[in-house]
């Protein structure tokens, strides 16, 4: 059983690790702010969120790996969210593709399915979830020299935080001498776009989508969502942003 699938350190140009395990000032309470996480808060009334409470996420089994040898690489897994006594109530398919781009930049695409083992489930309203990002402690606003922007012009957690956006970019102090950042992207298909992002000066960013209200999913009727996290060096523009948000926007 794995809590949290897949979880790895998002490494930048530089070779160093963008992302972090746990929470910089709180490890215990936040042990579940592991780099780049999907949980929900509140599945058909279970948390998933925390990493020690009822829900768990599994990975039943890898269906398929393809290298196209192009710089482009993907996993296709086969998953399951458990109720307590370990039996489905959601069904999971993932794929996670990366893609290179120039200048060591690369680009993380994250594509789920989830269908209900069963009746309808609802996911319930809250802020925590779909999806979250757990910076390098040097890149955090409060912890190191780090800066928050978003698609709207904001700045930081106090521009930033619950606000509707299709981008949330993290960027900050990697290493002396190179800055370097994760743009968290909502696709414009996933329901209630542009997302409300959960984004706090301490380190960590997530894409809210039942912040608005509760989303129910039906019997044969799979809940698609799709994120992107476009990990580059420097400082990039707002407009470089944008540009990466429209392809991936654009993407199959």
């Amino acid at each position: 059983d794995l809590l949290r699938p897949f979880v790895f350190p998002v490494v930048g140009p530089s070779g160093r690790s963008l992302t972090r395990m746990g929470h910089p000032r709180d490890p215990v309470t936040h042990s579940h702010h592991d780099s780049v996480w999907i949980s929900h808060q509140d599945v058909g009334g279970i948390p998933f969120w925390p990493d020690r409470e009822a829900g768990r996420i599994r990975v039943d089994r890898v269906e398929r790996i393809d290298d196209e040898g192009d710089g482009t690489a993907s996993a296709i897994t086969a998953g399951s969210w458990l109720r307590p006594d370990g039996t489905p109530i959601l069904r999971e398919r993932r794929r996670v593709l990366a893609r290179l781009l120039p200048g060591k930049e690369w680009m993380l695409e994250i594509d789920l399915q989830l269908l209900p083992e069963g009746a309808a489930v609802t996911l319930g309203k809250t802020q925590f979830g779909m999806i979250g990002v757990r910076m390098a402690k040097t890149a955090g606003v409060h912890d190191g020299g780090g800066r928050i922007r978003n698609s709207e012009g904001g700045i930081d957690e106090a521009g930033v935080f619950w606000k509707k956006a299709r981008w949330v970019d993290y960027s900050g102090p990697i290493a002396p001498g190179a800055v370097e950042g994760i743009a968290l992207l909502d696709h414009p298909s996933n329901p209630d776009h542009p997302a409300v992002f959960h984004v706090r000066d301490d380190g960590w960013m997530g894409a809210s989508l039942t912040f608005a209200g509760p989303l129910a999913i039906e019997p044969g009727k799979p809940l698609r969502l799709r994120y992107g996290l476009y990990i580059h060096g420097g400082l990039p523009t707002a407009e470089a942003i944008e540009g990466r948000w429209k392809e991936f926007a654009e993407s199959a």
